[in-house]
């Protein structure tokens, strides 16, 4: 499909380019930064020498990440935003 003055392929490379660059700063995100705790951050137990080898910059032993990670991550709010249909009456 052209679109336009674009060459045929261009709206699927650009949709793939933003989908690449969204995953690396999501790969980014996820990695601990900084130096490993010797304690759990929210329950104080030491978190073994293999876990601190293993992810860098942990702060979370694994029963409190395991926890963490089970929660459920709120995104967002309500859509505040008018609808056109409304602004018209």
């Amino acid at each position: 499909m052209a679109g336009g003055w674009t060459r045929d392929g261009a709206v699927n490379a650009q949709i793939e380019a933003s989908i690449e660059d969204e995953l690396q700063r999501l790969r980014a995100r996820r990695q601990p930064q900084g130096e490993s705790r010797a304690n759990c951050a929210e329950c104080d137990e030491p978190i073994p020498e293999a876990r601190r080898r293993a992810i860098p910059g942990v702060k979370l032993c694994r029963d409190c990440q395991v926890e963490r990670d089970a929660r459920p991550v709120t995104r967002g709010g309500p859509n505040r935003r008018a609808s056109k249909d409304s602004q018209l009456k």
